[in-house]
């Protein structure tokens, strides 16, 4: 009889898609420690308090322990004082695709905020150059993924800076291949007047950019859904509070099913953030329930200690899947990716090829 129990190593081996996946939130702890290390050095400078604060972080994490949400938020602070110039971007976009790669993952999309560092001669272009050019550096590789590009606006931009992020995008969107498929709307959820950012978010999508938005990670923010469902999104990050058994609202749930918006679920995130005080809560739950479209994620598993696998094996064990569940979920994804139906093909291809190779 084929065993069908659940564990690691069996989520290890599912081929798996990641759509919600930071850049600099996913720098695994080693990669940290390199860096940290070669600034240093180079700057002759120290960084002892941001890498104590992000040792600490680490170090709660691992014990699952629950912080805040904006305990998250100034741990990127921290991250970005490290991540200043062109080196660093490209060492981390490397590094982060590698370990994707090692844990099965075949198709990513990567997303990070362009930034102005002027002491560092950086440039909103040049850290996109930086990011597409780690990514071609892996494809020289023949590492078994691939990756796209999705160029993010933080809350708290200017409308002016916000609109250089959707014309970089769209630029290079046309210049790289297909190398930059989407937009990234991120942030901390309590800063920003979206009414002033939607227009841009649909300048993007009518010039043909697929839109991923962060709406509903915090309570009682009804309103700023109901603006960013507007637009409406290809994808929501997130969706914690959309649904009315979490203070949502009918009218939000009826939006994103009419227009079946699949929602990317991120449950350790949630977790430790703690905009979800019992996993068992989770509204995965919900939508799963409803068969509405789910795609499991990481968000940050630098900053949240965990990788794609452990998010699949997380959602088996709290919700009773089965492996045929996690195959459905994983496959299913494909059908939310930003690249074109070549590459969903492709994928469609290696499930296939994947599943037969295991006897499933």
């Amino acid at each position: 009889m084929m065993d069908e129990t659940v564990n690691l190593s069996f989520c290890q081996q599912l081929p798996k898609v990641e759509l919600h996946a930071h850049l600099n939130g996913s720098i695994s702890p080693k990669t940290m420690a390199e860096l940290t290390e070669k600034k240093t050095k180079s700057q002759n400078s120290s960084l002892e308090t941001t890498v104590d604060a992000i040792r600490r972080w680490n170090e709660s994490v691992k014990k699952r322990e629950k912080r805040i949400l904006n305990e998250c938020f100034e741990t990127f602070k921290h991250i970005h004082k490290v991540v200043t110039d062109v080196e660093a971007v490209k060492m981390v976009t490397q590094d982060v695709i590698r370990e994707f790669a090692e844990d099965g993952v075949r198709y990513l999309e990567l997303r990070s905020t362009p930034r102005d560092i002027p002491e560092h001669g950086m440039t909103k272009k040049l850290y996109i150059d930086a990011v597409l050019k780690g990514i071609e550096m892996c494809e020289a590789e023949g590492l078994n993924i691939i990756v796209k590009f999705l160029p993010s606006i933080d809350r708290r931009m200017s409308v002016e800076a916000a609109g250089e992020v959707v014309k970089l995008a769209l630029e290079y969107n046309q210049t790289t291949d297909s190398k930059v498929v989407g937009l990234d709307l991120s942030g901390d959820p309590s800063k920003g007047n979206m009414e002033n950012i939607v227009p841009l978010l649909k300048r993007a999508r009518n010039s043909g950019l697929k839109l991923a938005i962060h709406a509903a990670e915090r309570e009682n923010m009804n309103s700023d859904s109901r603006i960013l469902l507007g637009t409406p999104p290809d994808r929501i990050g997130h969706g914690t509070f959309l649904h009315t058994e979490v203070g949502g609202q009918l009218e939000l749930v009826d939006i994103v099913e009419r227009h079946q918006i699949p929602i990317e679920m991120c449950l350790t995130s949630n977790f430790i953030g703690g905009t979800v005080p019992v996993l068992e809560n989770h509204h995965l739950r919900f939508w799963h329930r409803k068969s509405h479209p789910c795609v499991i994620c990481t968000d940050d598993k630098g900053v949240f200690s965990t990788t794609l696998s452990e998010e699949y094996l997380l959602a088996a064990t709290t919700f009773g899947m089965s492996r045929r569940d996690l195959w459905s979920l994983s496959e299913g994804a494909i059908d939310h990716v930003f690249a074109s139906e070549e590459v969903k093909g492709l994928l469609h291809r290696v499930w296939k090829d994947t599943r037969i190779r295991l006897g499933r």
